[in-house]
């Protein structure tokens, strides 16, 4: 892969200057206080060269989770297309859990600050479950596209639900706190996703059946096949 031109670089640098402020002033004052001239004037550029990068407040200050949505999509896009979906879900998860342990202080830095303001501040927790919830759509529609199937069919709606329920539970039980707490934080979540692969049948979201995409040997073959 080709690196990015001083051109790219100089965008990036800008982006990240104003997410860090916005972060900064969003935690200092709060987030209804804090106005887009102020996160501009933070670093010396105009409002017109924010809204260059970010639309609205809340999109400055939701980036780094939407920029961790976009890291999985690409891994989901890119693993096997023999891999089942369950699984290729689970490594896309961990390569964003990588990305992030791999980041240096500044990055790690960033991404706690980002994660205590969406806990502590309503609107932008409301907004982060609303995009999440559009990303479970886009997660949905790969699947069925790595497996030839419908969207609307019942087992790519099946697998993510599933599976965003196992990562939520993962991140819920775990709240990084300060930099040296993103390892147990990882352990926590690959535990979890270790759980669950071990808990499925191998093939489970493989099964060809009726037209909403699941079988009626899988949903009575289902039962009590948690393994221990």
């Amino acid at each position: 892969m080709s690196q990015p031109g001083l051109r790219e670089r100089k965008k990036e640098r800008t982006r990240l200057a104003l997410i860090d402020a916005a972060l900064d002033l969003f935690l200092a004052q709060g987030y209804e206080a804090t106005t887009v001239d102020q996160i501009a004037a933070a670093v010396e550029v105009s409002p017109r060269t924010f809204f260059r990068y970010f639309a609205t407040k809340e999109d400055v200050a939701l980036s780094l989770p939407v920029d961790g949505q976009e890291v999985m999509l690409r891994e989901l896009a890119g693993r096997p297309a023999d891999e089942p979906p369950f699984v290729a879900l689970g490594h896309a998860m961990r390569a964003v859990v990588a990305e992030l342990q791999n980041g240096d202080q500044t990055e790690t830095g960033r991404f706690l600050k980002a994660r205590e303001l969406v806990e502590s501040t309503p609107a932008l927790f409301a907004g982060s479950v609303r995009r999440m919830m559009e990303n479970e759509q886009r997660l949905v529609t790969e699947i069925a596209r790595r497996e030839g199937r419908s969207p609307a069919d019942l087992l790519p709606l099946f697998v993510v639900s599933l599976f965003t329920t196992v990562a939520r539970v993962g991140f819920e039980s775990c709240h990084p706190r300060a930099v040296e707490d993103l390892p147990a934080f990882a352990e926590r979540l690959e535990q979890i996703l270790a759980l669950a692969e071990r808990s499925l049948r191998p093939g489970w979201d493989r099964v060809q059946g009726s037209p909403g995409g699941v079988s009626d040997q899988f949903i009575e073959g289902s039962s009590g096949q948690v393994a221990t």
